[in-house]
């Protein structure tokens, strides 16, 4: 639940935060109140905070929820979000060692210089003795299918070494 969603549940549980609390950003100092509505809350209640929510409010918040999931949005929160998906690996190579890691990144390199929309998504890594370059964060194997037949036909001489891998992706929303 985002911050939106919270502090509209607080004004319609009954104003938790009255304009009473709300009032001095600054704190009571002559009282000793907490500086802030949040702190002031903590420290009346003992930590302990119930909220009611009215059951008309409490089924919207979860109608919201369950026409998220269907839309396939259920794991997605404002940000930076990690989840399971698809990237192109377009290279993979453990032999000769000493430029393992340079002619890693040069695939990527050569990749965002023709393809820019893939700039911040290149991941070149290493789990020994291998290198690998994957490009892209795709939700579905058919989104990275696609992306890959666009690379094979720009890049022939690589096409025999990439190939669509499931991997932890990262969606921005």
């Amino acid at each position: 639940m985002n911050l939106k969603n919270l502090i509209f549940i607080l004004a319609a549980a009954g104003g938790i935060l009255s304009p009473a609390s709300a009032q001095s950003v600054s704190g009571d100092k002559e009282s000793g109140r907490a500086a802030n509505p949040v702190e002031r809350i903590m420290e009346e209640s003992e930590g302990n905070v119930v909220i009611d929510i009215p059951a008309d409010i409490l089924e919207r918040i979860l109608k919201e929820d369950q026409q998220s999931q269907r839309n396939g949005n259920a794991a997605l929160r404002p940000g930076i979000n990690k989840m399971s998906g698809f990237r192109v690996q377009v290279f993979s190579d453990g032999h000769n060692q000493h430029s393992l890691e340079s002619r890693a990144k040069a695939r990527g390199s050569a990749i965002v210089a023709r393809f820019p929309k893939y700039r911040g998504q290149v991941y070149s890594f290493s789990s020994s003795p291998n290198w690998y370059t994957r490009i892209g964060n795709f939700r579905t194997s058919e989104e990275a299918s696609a992306a890959m037949a666009e690379l094979k036909r720009a890049f022939p001489q690589f096409a025999a070494e990439m190939r669509v891998v499931r991997s932890q992706i990262v969606v921005i929303k």
